[in-house]
């Protein structure tokens, strides 16, 4: 009885975490924008990035094989690994990071990025053999509009330069790719050793564009310090993580669904931390935004 008692309790308790996985999923994804603006005034973009992969990559190494962890990969694992964490880290947060950097809104690269999920289903199709119903693409649909409505007063602003919205869309397409790459080619593969070379494989690739590009400036502030740790810690390794368990777990097109609600989780984080204004139009869009994923995701069990 009290083994059947405690079996329950269990599996009860690992249904709630798993429900509530993607839900703190996308509160740690969206502070990645509130770390950029932290960080952007500080240093360059490439070379922010190549610190925070190389000490992601070094800490998860350290906990990796203190835990007992092994690195047992083969170069053809490596290879795949070493492509989805260039098209995953480097080409996405590069991409973001670089446009941003250019003079781009985050609310217009939000609302770029926020195509990810609608160009992920179509290419999960033909590629993952995922079938896509329509109420699946209903929701799609749904999320789009209300990351359309939650960034659309920035759009006033402007688009900012070509090259600024060519890097955005350049990040669209690494971590669209790249959700598919995943799912594809590093399914089965260990996890914590798979994200450690993923790192270091966009850590080469970044350091690489800031030797060419950019001069190395940092200023060590407070500001940097904080963005770099948190950014580090609770992104690279903490959301991060989260997304490859939801990866392995269910479909792309349905994991893809929750970055529509990165845009409006960020508005709601940066009224809380900055005061910036939550206009009546960016609140109904948080609503039509969580309608899609909800569309998504229930189509997806039905």
């Amino acid at each position: 009885m009290a083994d059947t008692a405690n079996t329950a309790s269990s599996g009860r308790r690992d249904g709630i975490l798993v429900a509530l996985s993607p839900i703190v999923f996308v509160l740690l994804w969206s502070t990645g924008f509130i770390g950029a603006r932290y960080a952007m005034p500080h240093a360059e973009p490439m070379t922010f990035l190549t610190l925070r992969f190389v000490l992601g990559a070094a800490l998860l190494a350290a906990f990796t094989l203190a835990t007992g962890g092994g690195f047992r990969l083969g170069l053809r694992d490596i290879g795949h690994l070493a492509v989805a964490g260039i098209l995953m880290q480097a080409t996405y947060l590069g991409g973001v990071f670089a446009a941003i950097a250019h003079g781009l809104e985050a609310g217009t690269s939000a609302l770029i990025v926020g195509v990810q999920p609608i160009l992920t289903a179509a290419l999960a199709g033909p590629l993952l053999g995922e079938r896509v119903r329509p109420m699946q693409w209903l929701g799609l649909a749904l999320g789009l509009a209300g990351v359309t409505m939650v960034v659309g007063e920035k759009l006033g602003a402007g688009l900012g330069t070509p090259l600024a919205v060519g890097l955005n869309v350049l990040s669209l397409l690494g971590i669209a790719i790249g959700t598919i790459y995943q799912k594809r080619f590093c399914q089965d593969l260990p996890m914590r050793a798979g994200i450690v070379v993923q790192f270091a494989a966009a850590a080469l690739a970044c350091g690489a564009l800031a030797l060419v590009f950019e001069t190395g400036r940092i200023e060590w502030t407070g500001e940097l310090v904080f963005a770099l740790l948190w950014l580090t810690l609770v992104l690279s390794l903490g959301a991060v993580s989260l997304l490859y368990v939801l990866i392995r777990r269910g479909a792309a097109s349905n994991v893809a669904s929750l970055f529509f609600l990165v845009p409006p989780s960020t508005a709601a984080i940066a009224w809380l931390l900055f005061a910036e204004r939550m206009p009546p139009l960016a609140l109904a869009g948080m609503g039509v935004a969580v309608t899609g994923v909800l569309v998504v995701t229930l189509s997806r069990r039905g």
